[in-house]
């Protein structure tokens, strides 16, 4: 397969596109096809997207991310609370306070690599989401979370004379409440944004000198380029993008909690990533939307509901089936997570996308070999 071209890009971001504008459509036969569960897709594509930035590109692999998605909840949410309801501050100020927390913590992680530049992402995620929870507790709320209230200021809408109605106010887009397909599709918009940004750091010199860093840093540093900055820039757009998906989190459900700043948010990104395919521009999304499915669908399936979908089968096979199916379903979907997460890491390395690729090769190769060799004439 030949190098990308600016034409294959149009080409890939144009049925890109096409693919996330049409969700609702092409997922409804999977039951996936709601709004609530589509926002999630997005939310966390966004999110993916950004850590295989870091993690996918230099290699360095944070444990802590969760702090900025929860720096951009919070962030989001004050701003929805003091400046106004319309989401567009409320993102502006998330990616921003996340980029600068971003910065901080990735200034004094940077300065380690391997497993002890994981281990202080780690302490630094876990200093934030105790902070959240005991010293910063005016400011989140606690346990409690933090949430939009009657009498909050939003000092911005005053100024221009909005006066809420009755009732909590909801987030909004120029008075568009982002709920249903309204708010999928502004989360959409916004993730097929973040991809283009993905793709054009991807084919830069920017990324490219992101993928030496990973090939070989020693290296870069014997010839006298100074590798530090172009990993903290890493680090720094990567916490952003973390931010900018917990603004989204925020404006489609708005409640700012600690929750997602546990160290399981952090590795849930990690999973995303490696089983879509650490490195590649499409694997995070795939990882995600795979994640979040088995999280929201799998999670519902019951005893009843598998009962009735075996009951074209016999009794006797029915009743067989069902007491075993129901431990991976239910409260046991994350058993099939780990399983098809250990197939795929041990057939698939390079996760979904890799196998995606093979299956592309076979079809475009006329099938596999010992099937091509049978279709040639002899000679």
């Amino acid at each position: 397969m030949g190098a990308p071209t600016p034409r294959s890009d149009a080409i890939m971001m144009a049925v890109f596109v096409v693919v996330v504008l049409a969700m609702p459509w092409w997922l409804a036969p999977l039951g996936a096809g709601y709004p609530d569960l589509l926002q999630r897709f997005a939310i966390y594509a966004i999110f993916a997207i950004g850590f295989n930035i870091l993690f996918g590109l230099t290699g360095y692999l944070s444990f802590g991310h969760a702090a900025f998605l929860g720096v951009g909840s919070y962030t989001a949410m004050w701003s929805l609370k003091l400046v106004s309801m319309n989401v567009l501050p409320a993102v502006i100020f998330a990616v921003l306070v996340s980029g600068l927390a971003a910065l901080f913590i990735g200034f004094i992680s940077l300065r380690r690599s391997g497993i002890y530049f994981s281990i202080l992402t780690l302490a630094f995620a876990q200093m934030s989401y105790n902070l959240a929870y005991s010293v910063l507790t005016p400011i989140t709320n606690g346990e409690n979370g933090l949430r939009v209230i009657n009498g909050d200021p939003h000092y911005l809408d005053a100024l221009f004379g909005w006066q809420p109605g009755a009732g909590v106010p909801a987030p909004n887009l120029f008075a568009m409440r982002l709920t249903g397909y309204p708010g999928f599709y502004f989360c959409a918009v916004i993730m097929i944004v973040a991809f283009l940004v993905a793709l054009r750091i991807f084919r830069s010199p920017f990324g490219l000198e992101l993928r030496a860093i990973r090939s070989n840093q020693n290296r870069m540093g014997y010839v006298g380029l100074n590798t530090r900055p172009y990993a903290l820039a890493a680090f720094v757009l990567s916490g952003m993008y973390a931010g900018l998906a917990g603004a989204l989190l925020v404006a489609t459900d708005p409640l700012a909690g600690a929750d997602r700043m546990q160290w399981t948010a952090s590795g849930e990104v990690v999973l995303m990533t490696i089983l879509g395919g650490v490195g590649t521009l499409m694997g995070p999304i795939v990882g995600a939307v795979v994640i979040k499915y088995f999280e929201n669908i799998l999670s519902t399936i019951n005893e009843q509901t598998l009962a009735h979908a075996l009951s074209f089968l016999p009794n006797a096979l029915s009743d067989a089936l069902v007491p075993v199916l129901r431990l991976f379903v239910g409260a046991g979907w994350q058993l099939s997570l780990g399983l098809v997460f250990m197939l795929i890491v041990i057939f698939l390395p390079g996760g979904i996308m890799e196998g995606l690729r093979r299956l592309g090769s076979v079809i475009s190769r006329g099938g596999p070999p010992s099937l091509r060799q049978a279709q040639q004439p002899a000679e």
